[in-house]
């Protein structure tokens, strides 16, 4: 399988040497490492040259954190440009739903204009360059990414870890944008609810690594090979036996990205 939508650089360089090698014995085949801004996306981009047939990445600037500055960003845009050729998608980009709700449940002001032009500025580059896009939008901030979406003409678009309101999920089928579940979809109703009404075709899983679960992965550190555990609880709620249920999201994931299915390496 392929691990959709993983924080590579953010695990411990010790577990990635033991985890990585090991990989391809529990079923694991490709990895899309996105990116949290520009010294997120050169750690990535080493992690590439080390395991280039494993992982495909993406770069991008995650919107839960304080906006760039100007150099920072100017920087960021010349690397993603610089490395298109390499990556596998633009991202993650997308909107700051949780910071937003941090700071008003705080009394405090928060201005999305700036995130809002943020994200224009990179699904600008994303469709310039011809590349899918990694998005995290959820709830109502995921109405403005798909009008966003439509005014830059990009159809490749992946929603990560999506919830959202049902004016937003019926827009994204109708689209054909592609969503992905983690590991919650085992103890989640509302994630398994979405994931019985979404296309089986516009589906993918993704662990989110190192982004800690509960349930029956309480304590325990996020691996890529819990990606089997979303194919089969993803399959059970479809009918589909374990083995068919990886092999379609594995299908889905290496036709979005543009890779050889069950593989990490580009056609």
């Amino acid at each position: 399988m392929i691990d959709a939508h993983i924080h590579l650089e953010q695990y411990d360089a010790d577990v990635l040497e033991h985890m990585l090698p090991a990989l391809a014995t529990e079923g694991v085949h490709g990895l899309i490492a996105v990116s949290m801004n520009l010294a997120s996306c050169i750690r990535t981009k080493e992690l590439v040259r080390k395991a280039p047939g494993l992982i495909k990445p993406a770069y991008g600037y995650h919107p839960e954190q304080p906006l760039p500055a100007e150099a920072e960003l100017a920087m960021l845009l010349s690397f993603i440009e610089e490395h298109s050729a390499d990556m596998a998608a633009i991202g993650e980009v997308g909107l700051p739903y949780y910071s937003r709700a941090e700071a008003l449940e705080r009394g405090e002001p928060f201005a999305m204009e700036p995130y809002i032009r943020l994200l224009d500025t990179m699904l600008g580059l994303a469709a310039r360059l011809g590349k899918p896009v990694v998005l995290h939008a959820v709830y109502e901030d995921a109405l403005t990414a798909c009008e966003l979406l439509d005014k830059h003409g990009i159809r490749e678009a992946h929603f990560h870890w999506f919830k959202g309101p049902e004016e937003a999920v019926l827009r994204m089928i109708e689209r054909g944008y592609y969503i992905s579940f983690t590991p919650d979809i085992i103890y989640e109703p509302e994630i398994q609810a979405l994931a019985r009404r979404y296309p089986p075709e516009l589906v993918m899983a993704e662990t989110d690594g190192p982004w800690p679960f509960e349930g029956p992965f309480a304590g325990r550190l996020t691996h890529p090979a819990m990606i089997r555990d979303v194919a089969a609880a993803w399959g059970a709620l479809h009918g589909y036996p374990p083995a068919q249920a990886e092999a379609l999201l594995s299908a889905n994931t290496a036709r979005f990205y543009r890779l050889r299915k069950g593989a990490g390496s580009t056609e």
